[in-house]
């Protein structure tokens, strides 16, 4: 028999303290006038205390009938209660809102924002269209498997880092007690030759398009008429990064200086870039402006005005028959400049290159804007001629 009463649970909730009332189950009551019933037992070597629910809610005697059915649970029918309880918990919590949170709590110790805005583009970009609206609970190494199979090969260096930051993302969740497990181990059936193939270990340089073709590739693409095939010709003619042409915002345009600025937020090093715009871009902005969609400042914009998916350009390519990857056309841009007698200096300053040189960067300020070594990309349109 109990301890305790319903008379001395009543005189207890007004005195901070533990009440035993017997077989593990006990009355806390803090500081702040919270009162909950729990109920502490062995199990697996290790004690726990499970929660039975507040005692403003639940009475003497129901508490005891509770802990009498999770006794049976753990000690009889060798239920874990815990994890069962942290899996109802986590059939509310989706990946994506785990994610948005994690971010949240983590970006301001990252090294820049520039790193904590690219550190989710990943996510979102090949984690989400799979994992997204899943559980964090429900998420196996099987799911997380077939998340970086596409991806696998074709970007390797990009699928592992995904493949750590799903991971990082389910270990915050367990921690946070929405999911009953850790994240599969790197070392296990997330290991490269184990659930996942392995990586072709030499370099692999992205396949990049001879600039030969480039002409009838682009006069390919202007016969239909879509966000993804504008932005890709713009990526073409101007050899910016994915994410630049992604994110661009009309307000980053000066057409009538035919300059296009591209933010430092919006580039790999954290430093703003300027564009020259070239009538074959202007051609492309105008395009684009008659498809501008209201509500959105995106120049291209994805599903529901938001950034566009990096997916979304590699799929223009893909729909055309085209086995190049986006990233490739940087290259094409270089091999043209090379054949045309451009000098390096002035190419890297088009792709936005860091100088390798630490004396030369220090004093090479210019832009090559407007020099007759600037590199324009009205000839890159027609440089198969």
């Amino acid at each position: 028999m109990g301890k305790l009463t319903a008379v001395a649970v009543k005189a207890a909730m007004a005195t901070p303290g533990t009440y035993q009332d017997g077989d593990g189950l006990f009355l806390k009551v803090s500081g702040k006038g919270a009162a909950s019933w729990k109920l502490r037992l062995q199990h697996d070597g290790k004690r726990r205390d499970i929660g039975i629910g507040s005692a403003k809610l639940i009475t003497l005697a129901m508490a005891r009938d509770k802990a009498r059915e999770v006794r049976m649970a753990i000690k009889v029918e060798r239920r874990d209660v815990v994890a069962e309880r942290k899996d109802a918990t986590a059939a509310q919590i989706t990946f994506r809102e785990a994610t948005v949170q994690y971010h949240a709590e983590n970006e301001g110790g990252w090294k820049s924002r520039t790193y904590a805005r690219q550190w989710l583009a990943a996510l979102e970009n090949y984690a989400f269209p799979k994992l997204g609206n899943k559980t964090t609970g429900s998420i196996t190494a099987a799911d997380i498997i077939s998340t970086l199979g596409p991806i696998w090969q074709e970007i390797p260096e990009t699928a592992r880092q995904v493949r750590n930051r799903i991971c990082a993302v389910l270990d915050y969740a367990h921690a946070k007690g929405w999911r009953s497990s850790e994240a599969p181990s790197g070392n296990g059936s997330l290991k490269a030759g184990r659930g996942l193939p392995r990586q072709v270990k030499e370099q692999v340089h992205r396949k990049a398009m001879p600039y030969v073709e480039i002409a009838s590739f682009i006069t390919a693409l202007q016969r239909k008429h879509s966000y993804g095939r504008l932005a890709l010709e713009l990526l073409i003619l101007t050899g910016v990064r994915s994410q630049e042409v992604r994110l661009a915002t009309w307000n980053e345009f000066d057409r009538d200086a035919n300059l296009w600025t591209v933010p430092a937020s919006h580039m790999k090093r954290a430093k703003a870039h300027i564009v020259p715009l070239s009538q074959a871009t202007l051609s492309v902005l105008n395009r684009a402006a008659a498809l501008k969609l209201a509500g959105s400042d995106f120049v291209f914009p994805g599903v529901n005005g938001g950034p566009m998916s990096d997916m979304t350009l590699l799929k223009v390519l893909r729909d055309a028959g085209e086995p190049y990857h986006v990233h490739g056309f940087r290259s094409t841009f270089t091999d043209w400049a090379a054949n045309e007698g451009f000098p390096d200096a002035v190419v890297e300053a088009a792709l936005a290159h860091k100088t390798p040189d630490a004396v030369q960067a220090a004093y090479r300020r210019t832009t090559y804007l407007g020099t007759p070594d600037c590199p324009s990309s009205d000839n890159l349109r027609h440089m198969s001629a």
